[in-house]
């Protein structure tokens, strides 16, 4: 037996099928519940209840109870990022969960990366706040800028109570469908909720998709493609 962390026990917890496609479903974002989550994998509600303890032990996912109903969530933006990591593996080597269709193009356009902006939109941001010199790139570290500070006053964004928050403010998430990255952390999801906000986009029901308006594409070209 070696020394060291376990990760046999996490890539076990992942790999079966059934607990990644609930995994899958969670990366939306939002928080659902045992009976959905069974529904999203096509088991029954008991195996599902037994699979989703079985991720809970396992530190990847953080359950609540609300009222009568208990919903589930990714447990951190360290486990989404591992998620993320493994989709980008699984789509370079060919393995999709379904065929492609417009759905599958719209989720390449946009999409909601657990909490953040991810697809070609999500690199285009990012790559615009590198272009622009709103972000410092160091060896695993990724700063904003003072210019880039600028820029979040700006845009309508709490830069102070962002940086008073225990999760990194930037981060880089590779990205599974482009294999580039798009911006994550505290300041990715507040960059696509003031999106939501202000009316340029909206997520898709019962989806990972992120649809922007006319209006809202424009304006997104205008701030950040320019």
């Amino acid at each position: 037996m070696k020394d060291g962390p376990d990760i046999a026990r996490i890539a076990a917890l992942i790999g079966d099928p059934a607990r990644a496609n609930m995994l899958t479903a969670l990366m939306s974002g939002k928080a659902l519940t045992a009976t959905e989550l069974s529904q999203e994998a096509g088991i029954t509600l008991q195996t599902a209840s037994s699979h989703l303890a079985k991720l809970d032990a396992g530190g990847l996912l953080s359950p609540r109870k609300q009222g009568r109903h208990k919903y589930f969530s990714i447990a951190s933006d360290q486990v989404a990022h591992l998620l993320e990591t493994l989709m980008v593996l699984a789509a370079g080597s060919g393995h999709l969960r379904t065929r492609t269709g417009p759905r599958d193009e719209e989720m390449r356009k946009a999409r909601v990366c657990y909490n953040h902006l991810a697809g070609h939109m999500g690199i285009v941001m990012y790559e615009s706040f590198l272009r622009k010199g709103f972000l410092h790139v160091a060896t695993d570290d990724l700063t904003l800028t003072n210019t880039g500070a600028s820029f979040v006053d700006g845009f309508g964004i709490d830069l102070k109570e962002l940086k008073a928050k225990k999760s990194p403010l930037c981060r880089e998430c590779l990205d599974w469908s482009e294999r580039r990255s798009h911006l994550a952390g505290s300041l990715g999801r507040a960059l696509l909720a003031r999106m939501e906000n202000l009316g340029w986009a909206k997520r898709v029901p019962e989806s990972r998709v992120v649809r922007f308006t006319k209006a809202g594409q424009a304006e997104f070209d205008a701030t950040f493609q320019r």
